[in-house]
């Protein structure tokens, strides 16, 4: 079903194959004036030479029963990787956009319209609530500008590398004797020279190359992908990651382990 034979668009997910890039899934759910919901889900070829064009596609990506309500950006279902999640009772994020959905940026996308429709939807739906919502905007800029202001009093601790898994600063500067912090710090620097990445590098990084490491800590990621921890973050905002994956793909392992364990219990 059409989204113009519905009433409106609940969610739009978006993912791509991380074997093949050129390979495209989305899921949209539409609710009908009846209230009932209507979920369909598409296939597409974005051809990097061609054109895109729609193919068949058959219902594959909640073969593990995901909630569309409840993906977000990053989330790994088999080879496929979420690269957007609009939902419709939260602010669509415009920043957030991708640029390969990016109908201004992508002008490719017009040859698809069942899902450049979609997103053309939701971007008239986020520039409404960016003129009707003022307030909210200047609430945002002002959060944005109390953070800065925190992290800038914080340029006079220690720099230390981070697990966005684990919480920061661990230990309190009262509990590091003098040496300790002179050490920390004179390796910081050293590290730092040392570990810097070329710009040619990291500029290279790709998204099928971080998702090659979603299913370990961020810290051993950057040193597979020899960058530093900054850079990786810097790198995953850049290509639409707002949360590195790899607590949540341990969690979804553990609940399938756990389905497996129960259905050989119960065939036995």
């Amino acid at each position: 079903m059409e989204s113009s034979d519905t009433h409106f668009l609940k969610d739009l997910l978006v993912f791509q194959n991380t074997i093949n890039e050129e390979l495209i899934r989305s899921m949209h759910v539409y609710q009908l004036e009846n209230g009932k919901e209507n979920e369909v889900e598409r296939g597409f070829l974005f051809s990097v030479s061609g054109s895109y064009m729609e193919i068949e596609a058959n219902p594959a990506l909640f073969l593990l029963k995901f909630r569309p309500s409840e993906v977000f950006e990053g989330l790994m279902n088999g080879f496929w990787l979420c690269i957007f999640a609009y939902h419709a009772d939260r602010s669509p994020h415009l920043a957030c956009i991708p640029s390969l959905l990016s109908i201004s940026r992508n002008p490719k996308l017009k040859s698809v319209p069942t899902l450049s429709g979609d997103l053309q939807i939701i971007l008239e739906l986020g520039c409404r609530r960016e003129d009707s919502e003022p307030s909210q905007f200047a609430e945002e800029e002002t959060c944005q500008e109390n953070y800065v202001n925190y992290h800038q009093s914080k340029k006079s601790l220690p720099i230390l590398h981070q697990d966005l898994n684990c919480l920061p600063y661990p230990a309190s500067m009262s509990e590091l004797s003098e040496d300790q912090h002179k050490e920390q710090c004179s390796t910081g620097i050293v590290d730092n020279k040392k570990k810097r990445a070329a710009s040619e590098h990291i500029a290279s990084i790709a998204l099928s190359d971080l998702a090659k490491y979603f299913d370990l800590p961020i810290t051993e990621a950057s040193r597979n992908l020899k960058v530093g921890l900054t850079v990786l973050k810097k790198k995953c905002r850049e290509l639409g990651i707002p949360r590195w994956p790899h607590r949540k793909i341990k969690s979804l392992d553990g609940l399938i382990q756990d389905l497996q364990f129960c259905c050989t219990i119960q065939w036995r």
